[in-house]
């Protein structure tokens, strides 16, 4: 059942223990900034107020004692796109209170090939997302059984390292 854009957005505020997220893109260029995307690709530095709104609500929601965390499934090399998105989307919403874990398939099989990304929050709504060639986002389903998902978050992070600890060994390939 499709979810409209304010409802999803809804459910970022409203959840009361944990959101999840798996990401499986290895680029949403599409649904980003194309000022910081040049920024990044010219080697310009981090502008202060990048992806403030979304650190500010992780770090209301840390604050609060609401978990937010998400596993990327990912492949080494990188993409440019996703050496932008855990440069500096990961690290700084790290500082504001986000969990990263990566599933990398580089040297094991994917254990979720062809699970979309997903939000779950407080392990009762789930949200599928849709997503364009080029990385743009089209929209949401909200799932009528959470179960299913709950267990590919439970895979997900089963086969996952911590992003601080994949990122120190493989964030300079």
């Amino acid at each position: 059942m499709s979810i409209s854009r304010d409802d999803f957005e809804r459910l970022f505020s409203d959840f009361q223990g944990e959101a999840f997220r798996l990401e499986t893109l290895d680029d949403y260029t599409g649904s980003s900034n194309p000022e910081s995307l040049r920024a990044f690709f010219a080697g310009e530095p981090q502008p202060a107020d990048y992806n403030q709104g979304w650190a500010d609500e992780v770090h209301a929601n840390a604050r609060a004692g609401k978990r937010m965390y998400r596993v990327h499934i990912l492949r080494r090399p990188l993409t440019p796109y996703l050496r932008f998105e855990l440069g500096w989307g990961y690290v700084k919403n790290s500082a504001a209170g986000e969990e990263f874990f990566i599933l990398d398939t580089t040297e094991q099989s994917n254990p979720l090939e062809g699970v979309p990304d997903f939000w779950a929050f407080d392990e009762t709504s789930v949200v599928t997302m849709a997503y364009a060639p080029d990385g743009s986002f089209k929209g949401a389903d909200l799932q009528p059984d959470a179960l299913e998902w709950l267990k590919y978050r439970d895979t997900a992070l089963q086969h996952a390292v911590p992003f601080s600890e994949w990122w120190e060994r493989y964030g300079r390939e």
